[in-house]
């Protein structure tokens, strides 16, 4: 290796050094030093592993003063290089620049520069970086983008929802389906599209505080979205750190008598620039124009300065047309401004309804209903459907749903609500009430008469709620430790009732922790029956274990005891038996607890088993919930009306239930409230509301163009190399589970997404479903996106070299492969990504310059190669630069014809799609007040400022492989 005093060199192995001066040579050894740094390294002559510095013409050098030099020419004498050209920083041409004086601070970033620099990387690692480009490219341009990564069933009318509300810019929207129907999953994706797109970067969530949990876990376990739970606690130690607490979490949970409480609280809520709120349980903000309540209040401050707003609520007309338009102004006051006016606008839809009914049954229209469709879309646009409309082939269903698409889209409220219903979107199972009644013992008697005697300052609801709980009132009789479960009967028929079910997965739900822990130790001792326990006092992890226990098909628990936390935030739908060991106190926790198994993708009967104590107030409880309100076997959207309707005669009869005279008229009474109820909200379902709502044909395309997309062969590989690049231990379990861990030599410290802990793993949605604590894995989880960020975020795989053993060619033959990205920088919110994500172009090129890449395959052909270690691959570089240099310079023709036929393609698609979208938004605002002005605008600033960065859209070469074949 020939040295000459003054030239300089940079290490093979510690890059970080900077620049090398050769200070001293002998015949053996070589001295380089490194001013970066301050120290000398000595190496051997023969072998060392340190590459020279050679700078080309169009390269850009630094001085040792700071200014810079473009390269124009190179002068070598007596070993030792003169860098020619011009002085950037006052354009002097002919400037000279010796290479003894360059900057020893300096660092290669550009791919032809690491390469040259003998900053070599493996083989794999280009071929990851490539993967990562082409998988990041791809994912980008999905319709379905933002909308895989859930950890949930693909329903069809929750993905419609989510992919129309999601895709708008600041959307203000009530999400009004019933229950079971997963509001809060469609939140979940709007707001996971939403972040993942840019459209939203500060998310707050407010529910009773009830609530908090569930949402809590339903956001990171379904979508891997770690919210801040904001309490007096949190907020306090927050203040300690920011003048607004709020400023210091992007995603924030809090519940809304926390911000109703304090005004304070409230003023810095509103000042945090939060950029999507949303509020469950809506119908409870109740309102009138004089009186509107704190609640309401406090949301309706929080919504002027919160440009995007979901409200979600089961029950969007049952407290009457008052409540549903203030729900309706919380979300666009400019718009629904005068309750009468809007009174007379939905009377005005009824018929609209009744046309959309005959459509959708493929019945003949009418002269009115025909009268109404051309007052609504226009004359001289319906009277080609009309004409064949009333027919029964496929022309007149095509007319049909045309028709019906254009009555979609002028519908007074389908923009700002979303409403479906079990009898709308069907395919949920059955549920079967099996009452067991069983005898009081006289334990029990005894200590509630007791009870009775000694709780003389309860009040009325006290006295009702202890009494559904006979357990509870026995030990604060005879103490904490008094064995109950002794004589109980409930307790020998759930044991017999396990025994002969031991192949069924059985969830039972009791009101307390206490209880259900008391039955698990119960059943293992007896009967050596296996049981797993989830209440409020375990911790996340625990509670995730446990349900994990319970969801293992092999080696797992035959049942879940749980307390009434169990019926929130956790979905058990692979069982279907479910034993309710006590009553909750009102219809909601019961709808709770039954559709932890009763939701879309029950593929079997749901079997609710009430082992119930006669002459206590569950025996009363029971029939009010069955006989009363119909509450077991169907969904029943009128019992929190009739709980609040009929409390205190409830409670009267649940707190003494020795006194029933009147019961049975009493739930007579409630059975035929129900009942007019349910028939008015039948009578005043808006079909053409729900056909927007569940989307149809177009929904089941979306859901299943999804589903297609899991457990994707190219995603499992890319994972499972990532991994093992970056040196993530993996460890294979049963049932397609993989146990990940990190490393002590990973390639980061602390790799995003990957608990110190590790966790574990599967790329099939129905096993993570199955179970709590497995991560489902998609290109959108973080583990999968932080990846891709690490890989092309740095300079890891940006040069190689490689063999090709191919007797066919010259031993020699040389081959440049060059990866350029197309890429168009622009703020995230734009979304510039769904016309031009930053995509790859791949160039193989011989040593005449010719492109090959269009013959040869990239991983048929990565196959073909073999490693070369790296002091070889440095000399390889030294053999072949000039070469090297000549491709690169003969390669920009070529990526300049393919990037720019990209870039024209992706302003087309721009502009075309964008300008549609804004035509159509402004002709229906003609006809559909819900349009609002705010939303033109950012559509048309948007398509003008994504049109001017398309045509600012650029190229750079992103990764270089040299490949030389060889015989051996």
């Amino acid at each position: 290796m020939p040295f000459t005093l003054g030239q300089r060199w940079i290490s093979d192995t510690e890059s970080e050094l900077g620049l090398g001066t050769v200070v001293a040579q002998d015949a053996r050894m070589v001295t380089l030093l490194f001013s970066a740094i301050g120290e000398n390294r000595l190496y051997a002559r023969a072998d060392a592993p340190i590459t020279r510095v050679i700078f080309n013409s169009g390269d850009t050098v630094t001085s040792h003063e700071g200014w810079q030099l473009s390269v124009e020419s190179v002068e070598e004498e007596d070993g030792l290089l003169t860098y020619i050209g011009t002085r950037l920083d006052n354009g002097q041409a002919d400037t000279a620049l010796r290479e003894v004086l360059l900057d020893s601070k300096l660092t290669f970033s550009k791919p032809q520069d690491r390469l040259f620099a003998g900053q070599i990387d493996r083989m794999d690692r280009f071929a990851l970086r490539y993967r990562a480009r082409k998988f990041h490219s791809e994912q980008f341009r999905q319709a379905w983008n933002g909308l895989r990564g859930i950890r949930a069933n693909l329903i069809p009318h929750q993905l419609h929802i989510a992919s129309e509300v999601g895709q708008r810019y600041a959307p203000r929207v009530l999400l009004a389906d019933e229950v079971g129907l997963g509001k809060t999953i469609e939140a979940g994706m709007i707001i996971h599209q939403q972040l993942l797109t840019g459209r939203a970067e500060r998310v707050l969530i407010i529910v009773p505080e009830s609530l908090m949990h569930q949402w809590l876990v339903e956001m990171l376990r379904r979508f891997n979205l770690l919210f801040s739970l904001f309490d007096d606690e949190r907020y306090a130690e927050a203040m300690q750190d920011s003048d607004n607490p709020f400023e210091t979490e992007q995603l924030v949970l809090c519940s809304l008598d926390f911000v109703r409480r304090n005004h304070e609280r409230l003023e810095k809520l509103a000042d945090a620039d939060f950029d999507l709120m949303v509020v469950d349980e809506a119908h409870h903000l109740s309102w009138s124009e004089n009186t509107p309540s704190r609640e309401y209040q406090v949301i309706e401050q929080l919504a002027r300065s919160i440009p995007g707003i979901l409200l979600l609520t089961a029950t969007p007309e049952q407290l009457g047309l008052q409540s549903h338009f203030a729900r309706l102004r919380l979300l666009d006051p400019d718009r629904f401004h005068d309750y009468q006016e809007f009174v007379a606008e939905q009377q005005r839809y009824r018929p609209v309804a009744d046309a959309v009914t005959l459509l959708l049954n493929g019945k003949a229209l009418d002269m009115d209903a025909k009268n109404l469709l051309a007052d609504m879309i226009g004359e001289q646009s319906i009277e080609p459907l009309l004409s064949v409309a009333n027919g029964a082939d496929a022309r007149a269903l095509a007319a049909r749903r045309e028709l019906i698409a254009m009555l979609m889209d002028r519908h007074g409220t389908s923009r700002v609500l979303f409403r479906n219903t079990r009898q709308g979107v069907k395919g949920f199972p059955r549920r079967i009430l099996h009452q067991i009644r069983l005898p009081l013992p006289a334990q029990y008697q005894t200590a509630i008469k007791v009870a009775g005697i000694m709780g003389g300052k309860q009040t009325l609801d006290e006295r009702a709620r202890n009494m559904l709980y006979p357990e509870q009132i026995y030990q604060q009789f005879e103490g904490q430790n008094a064995t109950w479960w002794n004589f109980d009967p409930r307790v020998e028929w759930l044991m017999e009732f396990l025994l002969q079910n031991r192949q069924e997965k059985v969830l039972v739900i009791c009101a307390h922790a206490a209880t259900a822990l008391q039955l698990e130790q119960v059943l293992r001792e007896r009967e050596g029956i296996r049981a797993a326990v989830f209440h409020e006092g375990l911790s996340l992890l625990d509670r995730d274990r446990a349900a994990a226990y319970f969801a293992s098909e092999d080696d797992g628990a035959q049942v879940l005891l749980c307390s009434e936390i169990g019926s929130e935030g956790r979905n058990f739908q692979f069982a279907s038996q479910m034993v309710m060991f006590d009553l909750p106190f009102n219809p909601d926790l019961l709808e709770q607890r039954i559709g932890r198994l009763d939701r879309i993708g029950q593929n079997h009967d749901i079997r609710i088993f009430v082992p119930c104590l006669e002459q206590t107030a569950q025996s009363v409880l029971i029939r009010w919930y069955h006989e009363g309100l119909d509450a077991f076997e169907h969904t029943c959207p009128t019992g929190r009306a009739l709980y609040d309707q009929y409390y205190q005669q409830l409670v009267g009869y649940l707190g003494d239930p020795g006194k029933l005279e009147g019961l049975d008229e009493f739930i007579h009474a409630c059975r035929h409230q129900h009942d007019v109820l349910k028939l008015q909200l039948e009578q005043g379902r808006d079909r053409l509301l729900e056909q927007h709502s569940n989307g149809g044909e177009q929904a089941q395309a979306l859901a299943d163009a999804i589903a297609a997309q899991d457990s994707d062969a190219q995603l499992v590989n890319f994972a499972l190399n990532l991994f093992d690049i970056v040196g993530i231990n993996q460890e294979d379990r049963s049932d397609s589970l993989i146990v990940l861990t990190p490393s002590e030599h990973m390639l980061v410290p602390d790799f995003p997404g990957l608990p110190e802990e590790g966790c574990t793993i599967t790329f099939n949605r129905e096993q993570a479903l199955a179970r709590e604590d497995t991560q489902f894995i998609s290109w959108e989880h973080p583990i999968i996106r932080n990846g891709l960020d690490l890989v092309l975020s740095g300079d890891s795989g940006t040069s190689a070299v490689s063999l090709l053993r191919n007797k066919a060619l010259p031993a020699g033959t040389l081959l440049v492969e060059l990866v350029y990205v197309v890429e168009a920088p622009a703020p995230k919110k734009l979304q510039l990504s769904r016309f031009l994500p930053a995509t790859p172009v791949r160039l193989l090129l011989d040593q005449n310059g010719n492109n090959l890449a269009g013959q040869v395959e990239f991983e048929q052909f990565n196959r073909q190669l073999n490693a070369v270690k790296r002091h070889t691959a440095g000399k390889l570089v030294s053999a072949v630069q000039p070469e090297v240099h000549k491709l690169l310079q003969s390669s920009e023709a070529l990526v300049a014809k393919q990037a720019r036929e990209l870039i024209d393609n992706a302003r087309q698609q721009a502009d075309e799609s964008l300008s549609a979208e804004l035509q159509r938004l402004e002709a229906l605002k003609a006809v559909n007040p819900a349009i609002r002005e705010d939303e033109l605008e950012t559509l048309a600033s948007n398509r003008q400022q994504v049109l001017a960065q398309l045509d600012q859209a650029n190229w750079r070469l992103d990764a270089i492989r040299l490949i030389v074949v060889t015989h051996q």
